[in-house]
């Protein structure tokens, strides 16, 4: 068995502008196997994930330091809470910060495959604070509906709420795109939660607006129109986060890795593939078939080919075992190997 793992040192066969051009070109911008997949380590990928969640954390700040000057000046308590709640938020950042962190330390003879799946669990916690939040919602829409509160010094009100749901839907939309171009699952959910808090935010405008055409239970209806909407938001988020506890992969990610597997030169076919999650890297281990009279060096060189292959074309990829049989005595992919 050919035990491989990812790495920068490995050669590029493409040419580089010589001397101090070639230095500025790699820093303004890092260079990748493969233009069309743009693969980062698991390092840059999990550096990424940090910044971001900072930036958003700050950027949630931003809005609610809004938030609390406007409920200064107007004293709305419908307006505090929703200020509380998306303060709630910015503090449900730090375990996707801590998940972030513990990802990068390295292997232990306790935990052999890392600290990744922290990443999963700080998911799972984050599913929780958003299925928190459609109960609150359902909660506050119900007790409006059956005793319907007058709203005060709406214009200010309004000014909030709408800096609520547009900086939480900015923070929603950088978390989800980082966490997708990443792999990350938490941080998908986050950027959800952000969308939630958003929902949570638009159901203030309605409100005001319901208020001024004189139907004071406006917003009573559109919660609970928001709580269904931000349910779905959790049923989406919380579905990729176990599925990826459970040690599944999305569609296509076994059979693309057969396929760039078969294709490498001195391959004779491909057995068992296996691959799962570990945070937002996958790791991967293949069995594949090369003439039983190749020399053991050769046979080394064909599974390093097959380790950069699977690194160069299968995003996320960070780690992989590949492991030779002969192809005159290849096991069937679907015996299972006891």
């Amino acid at each position: 068995m050919t035990d491989h793992h990812t790495g920068d040192g490995h050669e590029h066969e493409h040419e580089h502008p010589d001397g101090a051009v070639r230095r500025v070109l790699h820093a303004l911008k890092p260079h990748s196997h493969d233009s069309a997949t743009a693969i980062e380590s698991a390092e840059s990928s999990a550096g990424a994930g940090v910044r971001a969640a900072w930036i958003s954390l700050i950027g949630m700040m931003a809005t609610a330091a809004v938030q609390l000057a406007i409920v200064a000046i107007s004293g709305s308590l419908g307006l505090l809470a929703d200020t509380v709640h998306n303060l709630g938020h910015a503090i449900t950042t730090i375990p996707l910060l801590v998940a972030f962190r513990l990802g990068l330390r390295p292997p232990t003879s306790r935990f052999p495959y890392g600290y990744r799946r922290a990443e999963d669990v700080a998911g799972i916690l984050i599913a929780l604070v958003i299925a928190l939040s459609a109960a609150l919602i359902v909660a506050e829409s119900v007790g409006a509906l059956l005793d319907p509160r007058a709203m005060t010094n709406t214009g200010w009100v309004l000014a909030a709420a709408l800096a609520g749901a547009v900086g939480n839907e900015l923070v929603a939309v950088y978390r989800i795109r980082v966490g997708r171009r990443i792999g990350s699952a938490a941080l998908v959910a986050e950027g959800q939660h952000a969308r939630a808090d958003g929902l949570t935010s638009l159901v203030v405008v309605f409100g005001v607006v319901g208020t001024w055409l004189g139907f004071p239970r406006a917003d009573a209806v559109v919660g609970l129109v928001v709580a269904a909407a931000i349910l779905w938001l959790l049923v989406t988020s919380a579905r990729t986060i176990v599925r990826r506890l459970m040690d599944g992969v999305d569609d296509g990610t076994v059979d693309s890795i057969a396929t760039v597997a078969g294709a490498v030169p001195g391959v004779r076919g491909v057995g068992r593939v296996r691959a799962r999650w570990t945070g937002h890297r996958i790791e991967a281990d293949v069995e594949v078939s090369v003439d039983g009279a190749v020399p053991v060096r050769d046979g080394h060189l064909i599974a390093a080919d097959v380790l950069a292959a699977l690194v160069r074309q299968v995003p996320h990829l960070h780690h992989a075992v590949v492991h030779l049989e002969p192809a005159d005595g290849m096991a069937r992919p679907d015996v299972p190997v006891t």
